[in-house]
C-alpha cells in the first residue's frame, strides 16, 4: 500500500511538472509571436493584393447569391482597408491613405453592405461596380493609376465553393 502512494505521489509530481513546463512553453511562444507582430509590417502591395483576392471572391459570392460568404468577404475588405490606414497612413509621402479611402470607398462599401443585407443581386451588381471604380479612382489618387482593377471573369479559386450548399 506504501508503495502504490509513494509511486502515485512522484507520477502526480511529474504530471505536475510537466503541466507546468508546458504551459511556460507556451506562454513563450505566445510572447515570441507578439514580439514578431510588432516587427512585421505587410506592405501596401500585400495589404492590396489580399484587398484584390477579396473584391474577385466578393464577386462570385454576390453572383451566387451566397449572402453569407459576401458580407463575409465584404467585411474582410473593410478589415484589409483598414490595415492600410494602420500601417501605410500616407503612402509614397504625398498620398494620405486614410482621406483617400474615406472619399472613394466608403460609399460604395456601405452601398455594397446594404445590397448585401437585402440580398438584392440587381444592386449588389450596380454597388460592385461602383466599387471598382472607386478602387481605380483610389489607384489615381495615390498616383498607381497604372494599377486598374475590374470585375472578375474568371473564378481563381477552384479550391472553394461560391454556391449556397442546399440543406
Amino acid at each position: 500500500m506504501k508503495v502504490i502512494f509513494i509511486a502515485s505521489f512522484f507520477v502526480f509530481i511529474g504530471i505536475s511538472f510537466g503541466a507546468c513546463a508546458a504551459e511556460n512553453r507556451y506562454k513563450l511562444s505566445n510572447k515570441q509571436v507578439d514580439e514578431r507582430q510588432d516587427i512585421y509590417v505587410p506592405g501596401m502591395g500585400e495589404i492590396m493584393g489580399a484587398t484584390q483576392m477579396r473584391h474577385a471572391k466578393l464577386w462570385f459570392a454576390g453572383k451566387n447569391k451566397n449572402w453569407g460568404l459576401a458580407s463575409y468577404e465584404l467585411d474582410e475588405i473593410k478589415e484589409g482597408l483598414a490595415d492600410a490606414i494602420k500601417y501605410h497612413p500616407v503612402f509614397k509621402k504625398d498620398a494620405p491613405i486614410a482621406a483617400i479611402l474615406e472619399e472613394f470607398t466608403n460609399p460604395p462599401l456601405n452601398e455594397l453592405a446594404k445590397a448585401i443585407e437585402a440580398r438584392d443581386s440587381k444592386k449588389f451588381i450596380s454597388s460592385f461596380d461602383n466599387l471598382t471604380r472607386a478602387c481605380n479612382s483610389c489607384h489615381e489618387a495615390a498616383s498607381q493609376e497604372f494599377i486598374i482593377i475590374k470585375r472578375p471573369s474568371i473564378l481563381s479559386f477552384s479550391n472553394q465553393e461560391f454556391s449556397v450548399k442546399k440543406k
